[in-house]
């Protein structure tokens, strides 16, 4: 089984930058899609951005589009999320998670990390 930790969360100020990590172990070469959530405080969980472990294509929510970017380092089994322009409407926690093939990008996620919180302050 895959297990995610993710690092890089903190306090930002609107329009600032922070660079989310997501480290996997296990059996990674299942891994088909890594893909970042979010849930803030009262809301549903939110489905933030996805990339192809295989062909590297990737996925984003429209209100983070030009915005973030989702990359991963296969070398290093690890997922990353960079955060520019950030927004007050950004501040959640911050799940990575894991998947095969099934289900296309966004949802059916059965591996997730434990969450790292980013706060952005206005």
């Amino acid at each position: 089984q895959v297990q995610l930790v993710e690092s890089g969360g903190g306090l930002v100020q609107a329009g600032g930058s922070l660079r989310l990590s997501c480290a996997a172990s296990g059996r990674t070469l299942s891994t088909y899609y890594g893909a970042w959530f979010r849930q803030a405080p009262g809301k549903e969980r939110e489905f933030v951005a996805a990339i192809n472990l295989v062909g590297s294509n990737t996925y984003y929510t429209a209100s983070v589009k030009g915005r973030f970017t989702i990359s991963r380092d296969n070398a290093k089994n690890t997922l990353y999320l960079q955060m520019n322009s950030l927004k007050s409407e950004d501040t959640a926690v911050y799940y990575c998670a894991s998947k095969g093939p099934g289900g296309g990008p966004v949802g059916h996620y059965d591996t997730w990390g434990q969450g790292t919180q980013v706060t952005v302050s206005s």
